[in-house]
This record gives structure tokens, C-alpha cells and sequence, in this order.
């Protein structure tokens, strides 16, 4: 493919990466939340570029692909899916299973169990006959790896066993189904085409880079199941136009992997090195060597030369940045460590990149509670990259050269942080949104759950709409027992002060329940990928999102990514601005980044011991923030969300006192209708009513805006000694912005929140006491 040749990298600018393929554009109607694309983006794309129909009915996953059945029983593949019937049989046991994944990829149970319970094991842990055989690694280390292949993520022992364990296992026989159903669809694509998707002046190619890493992994996993040399074939000419050794242009001659936007080389290298790796016995001498020269070339050549100049700025970020680099270059380097044609870059690269990893990407989580330091959806991309470079190191190596164990309280709860922040309806997802995923799926929890001998990970992820991939199949433990609701707390506080947040919900499995969220950290630290959002908060109930975020703005807006000082550019964009927010806004001011919220949380410690699940009437949750220092205008700011009446009322309150005016502000996609003297909201959305009843102030209205910037927003701003003048906003259509406002003084602002539940009547509700929130307890509303 290449002949040896080397190219210098440039350091690019911080943060101006890609654009924002979260959300659509101005020219294209839209009727989804922003926030929910933003968890579409972890669970719809992936769905739609991976798993096809497993939206609905995983049964219905056949008739999808009745065209297509020919095609792939011609190339070895498994044809169909398992039915939902098929995959309740365990090891003689009925085990309920999902029957389906909504559209942010939860699972959805049967509505009636019987006796039934979920996620029996289908293997028994006694059955040694289906274990896999244990690995030696006793002779191999880190200075001298494993010398035969594969050499990434999963041993040969791993593989071989694998037909057994799909046999035997419901999940791993619908995930196999479904990984060669989707290598089937990737077959008869077309190669890759250099399309810029942003960054530079327009330079990204992140998309093409992490869509042919996605096509690979599925062709490469097939070629090891099947041993048919068709998806090796296929992968070559995927290979070839991508290296750009064919007619059609693919980048810069050298630098064909934008080595100016360095999270698309190692995607790409990745990408290679799975196929050199996984495919190994099956490429000629000629093929290896072409293949290993691409990666040398155009991926770790650059990944040293950035080192050596000191342009790898992502060498020194606790983010995902850090995580996807040296993943991309560390797994590049392990797959021909032992055929390296030079005879000394995939050393030099491997002895980089382990210990810059340890350092920064095993500290990309928040000590303690495993937050993710950038945002929700950012936690995707770190994580995988994270446990792909763990999972290789652990094949290669024999051990997972302390990346699991050096910030071990942070990673091993990492999982945690992203089951809370799952909604029923979508994720909790504040800040920005990130760009389109591909293969950065949740899967890497059971790897954690694994290692870490947490099984609840793996029972949590193997029922998401984004579990059936290869990676699954390579990190499951099938002989996992239990159930993953199982003694699991419905609430959580993450008390880190990066980001401290909290979530609590009436329960994991009934997606029509009630979900709450808030987080009051500080402002800065999140790798320019946070809002100015102290007490925002979202809402779900009854199968819909009444309170939601707005995601990313556009990537490529003029200094988006500058900096999180107060006077950067990115303040002036609404979605980022604290009136983008569900918050309360003081003097019209956005919220200072040198403020430092205090929080508190209470809880009646319910943990759900059944699928079918009711929490008790004294049941509850409550988050207190104080974010008294968030406003130049406020001498006293305090923010408290809770649960009423068993977690099906939701109560939020403000206590203020300030020199200016505030507003309290609410993104809705519902449609507002006001009465009672603007004292009462009524929300429809989907059929679905919410009534949110204003408590206080007395003389206090309800009012609705649209979600755009107040005309008195400025729009430039002096940063670092230049007049910057913002890009255009990006717009809000079918958002409505429920409002109060109050004026200068002593305030309190209290707002009741009460979901129309099929079956109750006015009775059914409570009207809780005042108290104010100091004196909040589990029983002070009682």
C-alpha cells in the first residue's frame, strides 16, 4: 500500500474538530428535542448504521432483510435474526428478555412476567465444558508482547470458544445474527469517499474514518467466525481506497488521514490494524507488508513526529481526545510489533503512548464517582477508546498496564455515571452533544463489569439497543448471573465539584415512569464541551420529556471551542448561554465561570427488587444546590428539586435574593396553554398532559418565549485582546421557553409539577407544605 515515507503533523487548534452532526441544520424541519438526537446520536445512528431494525420487535429484524438473505448466506454469513421467543431459552429456565428497544435503545419488557424472571443465566457457572480455555501470559509483558495473532482484544483462545458460547447463549446468538446481518449490508456499500465533514477550514474526515473502522470490525468478526475469505477480500478494497492507492483521490498523498485533525488518523489506523490483526492468516506476505506500511505512513509516523515536535497537544487533556489517540496509535503499533518493518517505530509508539494514557485518559473520570469530565455523550468516546486500549494491552501483553487500576475509583465507577445519566427518555445531556458515533457504543461496561467483578454492568448493557456489535461478543461473560434492577438504587449523587449532579427515577424498567436530574458543578474543566448551566435540569414522565436540553451548538461557529473564560466566544451562542438552560437567569447575565456551587442530596435509599416495580408513597429523592456565587446580582441563590407521592410528582424550588431581576426558565417541546391567571401551565405533547402549578410567588405569572437570544444578548465579545463577533445562531424551531419572572428583592419560586396519570383524579395529588429548602429532609413533605 506504502512504501516508507513520513510526514509532520500540524497542531491544530483546540477543539476545532468537526461540526456538529447531532442536531439538523436550519434547513430541515425537525420535530425531535435536541437533547433527544443528542441520545439518538449514542443509540439511533448507531442503530441505523449497525443494527438495522432493532428499534422495534427484535423478531422483526427477519423480514427487514429479506433481500438481502441471498447475499449473505452466499457469503458464509449467519442468515436472520433470533426471535424474541428463540432468545428466551437459557440453560433450561425461562428467562423474560426485552422483546424490544425504544428509540433511545432502552429496553422494553413484557408488560405481563408471571413468574418469570429476567435475565436467568444461560450458562451455568458450573458448565465447564463452555468456559473458555485460560490464557498463559505468564511469558509475555509489556516489553515483550504475545508474538502470535490476534494481538487486539481478544485472545485466539477467546475466538475459538466463541461458536460454542454463541450456541449456547440467547444474547450472543442474536448479537452474532445481527453482526453479520449489518457485515452483509456493509458488503454492498460502496468504498469510501473523501468527503470533508468540517474541522479545519473544512478538513475533517472523522465520519469516513470511524465509518470504515465500523464496516471492518463487522467483516473482520465475520472472517474470524466464518472463515470466509470474501469478507477479507472485501475489507482489501475498503483497505486500498482508504490508504489511497487507488484511482480515486482519498486525501493528500502522505498525509491521507489528516494528520491535522489527529482524532481521523487514528481512527483510521484502528481501522487498519483490526484488519491486519483479525485477518492475519489470511493476508498474502505482499498484503501484510502493504498493510503495515499504511499503518506505519500514514498513522504512527505522524502520531511520532507530533510527539517529537510537540504539536500532540492531546498528550496533556484528561478527555477523550487523549483516549482516542493513543488508542488509535497504541493499537496500531501492537498489531505489527512483531513484523514491524522499520524495526523500531511500533516500540517507540508503544512506549509513548501506554504511560500518556495512564496519565491522562485514566483521569478523564472524576475521582470517586466516575463522572466523566466533558459531557455525557463525550463519556461514549472516551470509554470505548479507553477499554479497546485495556482490552489490547490485556491480549497482547498480559495485563492492562494499570490503565484499570491507577484512577481505579473513577473508571471502575464510570459505568454508574452513564446508567444515571439514562433517562427513560434519552440521556441527561447536558453540554454538547459530540459528533456522529459509529462504533463508540456503551459496550465497554461489561468489560468493566468484567474485570472489575461488577456484573450489574454487563446485565445493564447486554438489554441496550446498542449491544449487538462485535465488541459485545468479545467483552460478555455469558456465565453472568442475576439481574441488573437486582438491588440497584433508583438515585444517585455525584458529589465530585467538577460536576456535581444527581438523577433519580421511580424505576429501571418501566420507561413510562418518572426520571429527574440536575447538576450544579462548576463551569469550567470540561474541555470546552460545557454550558453555563448550574441548576439546570431535566424531566421525564409518562413516556415523554417535559424538560429537556438543547445540546450542541454549531462546531464550526466562530470561537465555538476558544476557551471556558468568561469572556470567550462560546458564551455568546444560546445553547450554551445560561438562557439556553433550565435554570434561573439573573439581570439577563450569564452565569460567572468562577463560581463554585455547593450541593447537597437526600434520599429514602429505595433499591428495585422486581421487574414489574411500585415505589412505596414515602418514597423520594431531593437534590440542593447552592449557587449563590453563580451571579454578580445574587446575595443568595438556592435551587431544590424532589419526588412527591411515591415519585409521581415533582416539586422545584428557588429561594433568591439578588439586586436585579431573575427568570426562571424551562425548555419545552410541549405545547403551553396558560390559565388561572397564568398561575397554571398545561403542557401536551404526543397526547400526554403535564400540569405545573406556580406556588410562589403570589403575585407570580407563568410566561411562555421562544427559545432564541433576548435582543439585548451582545454579539461580540473582547477575547484575548481582539473583537470577536459571533457566527449565527443556531435555531430552536417547536422549543417553547415556559417563564416567570420577579423583580429585584427576596423572592421564592416554586413549581409543581403534576403529570396526568391514566387512572387518577384530582385526589390522587398531593399539595405539599412550604418549606424552605434548608429544612429539606426524606420526610419534610410529608
Amino acid at each position: 500500500m506504502h512504501s516508507p515515507q513520513g510526514a509532520s503533523g500540524s497542531n491544530p487548534a483546540y477543539g476545532a474538530s468537526y461540526p456538529d452532526k447531532s442536531y439538523p441544520t436550519s434547513k430541515r424541519p425537525r420535530r425531535w428535542w435536541p437533547w433527544i438526537v443528542g441520545a439518538i446520536v449514542a443509540i439511533v445512528i448507531i442503530l441505523a448504521a449497525v443494527l438495522g431494525g432493532v428499534l422495534g420487535s427484535r423478531a422483526a429484524n427477519d423480514d427487514d432483510n429479506d433481500n438481502k438473505s441471498n447475499a449473505a448466506a452466499d457469503r458464509g454469513s449467519n442468515s436472520g435474526v433470533a426471535s424474541a421467543a428463540t432468545r428466551t431459552q437459557g440453560s433450561g429456565a425461562f428467562a423474560v428478555v426485552p422483546t424490544a428497544t425504544d428509540q433511545f435503545g432502552n429496553p422494553m419488557y413484557p408488560s405481563s412476567t408471571g413468574s418469570a424472571q429476567i435475565a436467568e443465566p444461560t450458562i451455568s457457572t458450573s458448565n465447564s465444558s463452555l468456559a473458555c480455555t485460560a490464557d498463559d501470559t505468564s511469558s509475555i509483558s509489556l516489553d515483550s508482547p504475545k508474538t502470535t495473532h490476534p494481538l487486539l482484544i481478544a485472545t485466539e483462545n477467546r475466538w475459538s470458544c466463541l461458536p460454542s458460547l454463541i450456541e449456547a447463549d440467547s444474547y450472543m446468538s442474536y448479537w452474532n445474527d445481527t453482526v453479520f446481518q449489518n457485515a452483509s449490508r456493509f458488503y454492498d456499500t460502496d468504498t469510501p469517499a473523501y468527503i470533508p465533514d468540517g474541522g479545519l477550514g473544512g478538513s475533517g474526515v472523522l465520519d469516513i474514518a470511524r465509518e470504515v473502522q465500523l464496516r471492518i470490525k463487522h467483516w473482520a468478526y465475520a472472517y474470524k467466525l466464518s472463515g470466509d475469505v470474501r469478507w477479507v477480500n472485501r475489507t482489501w478494497e475498503e483497505l486500498q481506497v482508504a490508504a489511497g492507492n487507488t484511482s480515486t483521490s482519498f486525501g493528500n498523498a502522505g498525509d491521507n488521514w489528516n494528520s491535522q485533525h489527529f482524532l481521523d488518523v487514528a481512527e483510521f489506523t484502528e481501522a487498519f490494524a483490526l484488519a491486519y490483526d483479525w485477518m492475519y492468516d489470511a493476508w498474502t506476505a505482499e498484503q501484510r507488508t502493504a498493510i503495515a506500511w499504511s499503518i506505519i505512513t500514514l498513522g504512527l509516523q505522524h502520531g511520532l513526529d507530533a510527539i517529537n515536535n510537540d504539536s500532540a497537544w492531546w498528550r496533556q487533556v484528561q478527555g477523550n481526545w487523549n483516549c482516542v489517540c493513543n488508542k488509535g496509535l497504541m493499537m496500531g503499533a501492537l498489531a505489527i510489533v512483531n513484523e514491524d518493518p522499520t524495526g523500531t517505530i511500533a516500540r517507540q509508539i508503544i512506549d509513548l503512548t501506554v504511560p500518556n494514557a495512564v496519565e491522562y485518559c485514566s483521569f478523564a473520570t472524576a475521582a470517586n464517582d466516575g463522572t466523566w469530565t466533558e459531557t455525557p455523550n463525550y463519556w461514549y468516546f472516551g470509554t470505548y477508546s479507553h477499554v479497546e486500549m485495556a482490552a489490547s494491552l490485556l491480549t497482547a501483553t498480559g495485563s492492562t498496564q494499570n490503565l484499570l487500576s491507577v484512577h481505579e475509583d473513577g473508571t471502575k465507577y464510570t459505568a454508574l455515571y452513564h446508567m444515571h445519566t439514562t433517562g427513560m427518555q434519552g440521556l441527561f445531556s447536558y453540554g454538547d452533544a459530540g459528533p456522529n458515533k459509529y462504533t463508540a457504543t456503551a459496550n465497554g461496561i461489561m468489560f468493566y463489569g468484567q474485570q472489575y467483578n461488577l456484573p450489574v454492568y454487563t446485565l445493564f448493557q447486554r438489554d441496550r439497543g446498542d449491544a449487538p456489535e462485535p465488541m459485545s461478543l468479545l467483552y460478555y461473560n455469558p456465565q453472568v448471573e442475576g439481574q441488573f434492577f437486582q438491588g440497584l438504587a433508583l438515585d444517585r449523587h455525584f458529589s465530585n465539584s467538577t460536576d456535581s449532579w444527581f438523577a433519580a427515577r421511580s424505576s429501571w424498567t418501566d420507561n413510562d415512569g418518572t426520571y429527574i436530574a440536575m447538576k450544579s458543578g462548576y463551569l469550567q474543566g470540561h474541555q470546552t464541551h460545557g454550558d453555563l448551566d448550574a441548576g439546570t435540569f431535566v424531566l421525564d414522565a409518562m413516556g415523554e420529556r417535559w424538560a429537556g436540553e438543547l445540546g450542541s451548538g454549531d462546531y464550526l461557529s466562530q470561537g465555538y471551542f476558544d476557551s471556558e473564560a468568561q469572556d470567550s466566544p462560546r458564551w455568546l451562542y444560546y445553547r450554551k448561554r445560561t438562557e439556553g438552560q433550565n435554570t434561573i437567569l439573573v439581570n439577563k447575565q450569564n452565569q460567572l465561570v468562577t463560581g463554585q456551587p455547593t450541593t447537597s442530596f437526600g434520599s429514602t435509599n429505595d433499591e428495585q427488587d422486581a421487574l414489574v416495580y411500585t415505589p412505596s408513597n414515602s418514597s423520594t429523592a431531593y437534590f440542593t444546590t447552592d449557587i449563590s456565587e453563580m451571579n454578580e446580582a445574587t446575595s443568595s441563590a438556592k435551587r431544590a428539586i424532589r419526588f412527591l407521592n411515591g415519585r409521581r410528582q415533582v416539586l422545584l424550588r428557588d429561594e433568591i435574593t439578588s439586586t436585579a431581576a431573575v427568570q426562571w426558565r424551562m425548555h419545552t417541546n410541549a405545547t403551553v396553554t396558560l390559565s388561572d391567571s397564568d398561575r397554571t401551565a398545561t403542557l401536551e405533547l404526543n397526547g400526554k398532559t403535564l400540569i405545573a402549578t406556580l406556588r410562589s410567588p403570589s403575585g407570580g405569572t407563568f410566561g411562555t418565549a421562544d427559545a432564541v437570544r433576548d435582543p439585548s444578548d451582545p454579539t461580540t465579545t473582547q477575547y484575548n485582546g481582539n473583537t470577536v463577533t459571533m457566527s449565527e445562531d443556531q435555531p430552536n424551531p417547536g422549543v417553547t421557553v415556559l417563564t416567570i419572572d420577579v423583580a429585584e428583592g427576596t423572592n421564592v419560586i416554586e413549581v409543581l409539577f403534576n403529570p396526568q396519570w391514566a387512572g387518577w383524579s384530582a385526589n390522587s395529588f398531593v399539595s405539599p407544605p412550604d418549606v424552605a429548602i434548608d429544612d429539606w429532609s426524606v420526610t419534610s413533605h410529608e
